[in-house]
């Protein structure tokens, strides 16, 4: 059950990519191919506006959510520039994840403002409020904290070549 609970972000951001090249597949076939065919017809077009947002709220999820898989994956790019003995960068990768998880705090505390803030708001087109892609903000940065807190507690082992 475990393994199944910290496999939800990465099912999540797979699910989100599906959908977002679905709807990148759908936004091309209206534009370029339903408008030359209604326009041929000499019918109403079909209103395809709703393609941008629903592609911005599913970048704005992918982005962030996949940002925290990203750190508890060590996946982000590091450049390695000094050598320090192990325990000094052991010292060093916790400092950096502290850092991380201040920045998740703030990113999650700032979406959760905006949420509060916006809740009456609505997209134009599909009137989707607001906070759903404020959400992204508040979701990706509290996934951030505790990702960035595990790489804390119980840090992968370091690589021999120095590269994570």
């Amino acid at each position: 059950m475990a393994r199944f609970i910290t496999a939800i972000p990465r099912i999540v951001v797979a699910l989100l990519l599906t959908a977002a090249i679905i709807n990148l597949l759908i936004g091309v076939f209206l534009r370029y191919v339903m408008i030359p065919v209604t326009d041929w017809l000499d019918m109403d077009s079909i209103p395809f506006t709703w393609v941008e947002e629903v592609g911005e709220m599913l970048l704005a999820w992918l982005t962030l959510v996949g940002a925290a898989i990203g750190v508890r994956e060590r996946s982000h790019f590091t450049l390695h520039v000094l050598r320090f003995a192990p325990r000094s960068q052991a010292i060093i990768d916790r400092i950096h994840y502290a850092l991380v998880a201040v920045m998740g705090g703030v990113a999650s505390w700032f979406g959760v403002r905006l949420c509060i803030l916006n809740h009456t708001l609505v997209t134009p087109g599909l009137s989707i409020p607001l906070s759903v892609l404020y959400a992204s903000c508040a979701t990706g940065g509290a996934l951030l904290v505790v990702y960035a807190l595990s790489m804390i507690v119980s840090p992968p082992p370091q690589s021999t070549d120095g590269a994570h």
